[in-house]
């Protein structure tokens, strides 16, 4: 008879290991932030411009140059152009990318240890010198048109935008995708002129992770980057206004198969002391595998296949967030389950177990984030972006680990009761409408056609 394997206890959670971090503040006004990790002969590169929307007047017109520049900014420069730019950099292991968010435009990379003066160097060719060729900026304009176009199609994008609109009204933030003719009405003189007001040092973070001397590393980019300058300073989104929920909204897509539910509110920003209890809440509810959401709708009735929730941070706002994507014809009881566990996290205490489950798995998914030099830049540069500094890492990992039972019902009450929380469906409106009206008050609205 084969003896029974036995599955051996988890052992308790590592520390966040302290980081030899140096930090320095160059003239020019950029923030820089150096941390050695000797063993890998690579360093990861984040450049983090504040790039939000100054207005709720301005946010759209911003967020289709935005769309654009962000693809555009490597199409050349004074002295390269865009295949020039991509050998320069590959002859050093790297390959820049370049994204946007509604708060920052962000440069990454990762490369060869010897190659970062040259790499920097390309870096500041791009952030001084970006001609933005009209010919190459057209055709980069009709690409993300394009791709906009398809996106503002698919249901999980209009949920999101929509759930947006109902989250932040008039703020910048409620501007998710730009529309396609916006795009196309991007020029080359624009990018310019936003490239010259607000691609700028002061208030700018550049964080290196990797194989390098921190001494070394901030003398090379004193060097390569004292090209860079600009008056004024980065532009930061206006405060979050407080809103009520509102009524349930149903995103009217007559034939639709499937619904997507999606519930949103306000949560805690990284510097409330409130968010490590959130953060468990959140997991226990429905943050990942084991939680009570995907035991309930996935597990237990069948009604999706991937449902989630999870806290998602923006500069000047925090949200906790609920994801479903359910069949038509269960979108009611779907939406029944998922509220009322939220009312059970609100009314119910978490047990030990549960609480124990939620706090080892946020734990490690912390350990794994920043194991790597390509997670721990990342996570460092959305950190110090946000005002916080590295040693956040190992705080919040104490903070999770003294949370009470009785402090997550606190949380979940809060923050987590699903009559705080603003409610959209996107699905049939004739066959769904009528179900959801059990909750409340509904409102339909067609979907957006741009």
């Amino acid at each position: 008879m084969t003896a029974p394997v036995l599955i051996p206890p988890l052992g308790e959670p590592r520390p966040q290991p302290e980081l030899a971090v140096t930090e320095e503040t160059l003239p020019n006004g950029l923030r820089l932030v150096v941390v050695p990790r000797p063993g890998v002969p690579l360093v990861e590169l984040r450049l983090r411009v504040p790039f939000a929307a100054a207005t709720a007047r301005a946010a759209a017109q911003h967020t289709a140059r935005a769309s654009v520049l962000s693809g555009a900014v490597l199409l050349g420069t004074g002295t390269h152009d865009a295949t020039g730019i991509a050998e320069a950099l590959q002859a050093h292991g790297g390959e820049l990318a370049v994204s946007t968010d509604p708060d920052r435009l962000l440069f990454a990379t990762t490369l060869l240890a010897e190659g970062l003066a040259p790499v920097l160097g390309v870096l500041a060719e791009v952030l001084t010198d970006a001609t933005y060729p009209a010919d190459r900026v057209e055709a980069e304009r009709a690409r993300v048109a394009e791709r906009i176009s398809i996106a503002r199609s698919q249901p999980g994008i209009i949920a999101r935008t929509a759930l947006a609109a109902r989250r932040y009204g008039a703020h910048p933030y409620a501007e998710q995708l730009p529309a396609a003719e916006l795009v196309t009405a991007v020029r080359s003189q624009a990018l310019r002129k936003l490239h010259r007001e607000r691609v700028l040092p002061a208030g700018s973070t550049l964080v290196l992770v990797g194989d390098l001397d921190p001494a070394a590393a901030v003398d090379t980019v004193g060097t390569a980057l004292a090209g860079w300058t600009g008056e004024g300073t980065a532009v930061a989104a206006p405060p979050v206004p407080q809103l009520a929920p509102g009524a349930l909204q149903v995103v009217d897509r007559p034939g639709a198969v499937q619904s997507n539910l999606r519930l949103g509110g306000p949560a805690p920003s990284r510097t409330d002391p409130d968010l490590p209890a959130v953060r468990l809440a959140n997991m226990v509810y429905g943050g990942y595998f084991s939680s009570r959401l995907v035991e309930n709708i996935r597990e237990r009735r069948g009604y999706s296949y991937s449902p989630r929730s999870s806290v998602d941070h923006l500069a000047a706002a925090s949200s906790f967030l609920v994801e479903a994507d359910v069949a038509t014809e269960v979108t009611g009881p779907a939406f029944l389950e998922t509220w009322y566990e939220l009312g059970r996290m609100a009314l119910t205490p978490v047990t030990v177990e549960e609480l124990d489950a939620a706090r080892r798995y946020v734990l490690g998914s912390m350990a794994l984030s920043t194991a790597t030099h390509a997670g721990l830049a990342s996570t460092l540069s959305a950190l110090t972006g946000s005002g916080l500094p590295p040693q956040w890492l190992a705080e919040h990992q104490q903070a999770l680990a003294r949370v009470t039972v009785e402090e997550v019902q606190e949380a979940a009450r809060r923050f987590l009761q699903p009559g705080g929380l603003a409610a959209v469906v996107v699905g049939d409106a004739g066959q769904v409408a009528d179900p959801l009206r059990a909750f409340g008050p509904v409102e339909v609205a067609p979907a957006d056609p741009a």
